[in-house]
């Protein structure tokens, strides 16, 4: 299957903690950065998700925020550090690509947020993805 979203990251499921209708599940990217996925229950069980089996983390590129450094204080548990290799602005939104240990995400944010940030080729950003955003993909 070919899939559009280009934040496709590999990784470990570590934990899976199972709820009434959502499910946590914690992976170790590849990277060795931990991720964390709330997908529903269904969807855990369907994919048989236990700690060691192999999955994708995947996450449209119009979920991925962005800051210039790690934020306390924030509901968001997805907080990935990296470096921006390519951006491009065009005349409403941004795409910014950002290297992180393991892999590459992108993100597209507004132009206006790309400036108001500072953002440029080479700066240390640091990727913000809630939770429920991260969907996950097995083999």
């Amino acid at each position: 299957m070919t899939l559009s979203i280009r934040n496709q990251l590999p990784g470990t499921v570590t934990a899976v903690h199972p709820g009434e209708v959502m499910t946590i599940v914690k992976v170790r990217l590849d990277g060795g950065q931990g991720l964390t996925a709330a997908i529903t229950s269904e969807a855990a069980e369907e994919l048989a998700l236990a700690p060691g089996a192999a999955v994708r983390a995947l996450v449209k590129a119009t979920e991925v925020s962005l800051a210039t450094s790690r934020v306390d204080g924030l509901s968001i548990r997805n907080q990935v550090p990296g470096t921006i290799t390519h951006l491009t602005i065009g005349t409403a939104m941004a795409s910014v690509r950002v290297t992180v240990d393991g892999g590459e995400l992108t993100a597209a944010i507004t132009k206006e947020a790309a400036t108001d940030l500072g953002l440029f080729v080479g700066s240390d950003v640091v990727v913000l993805i809630k939770s429920t955003e991260v969907s996950l993909a097995t083999a």
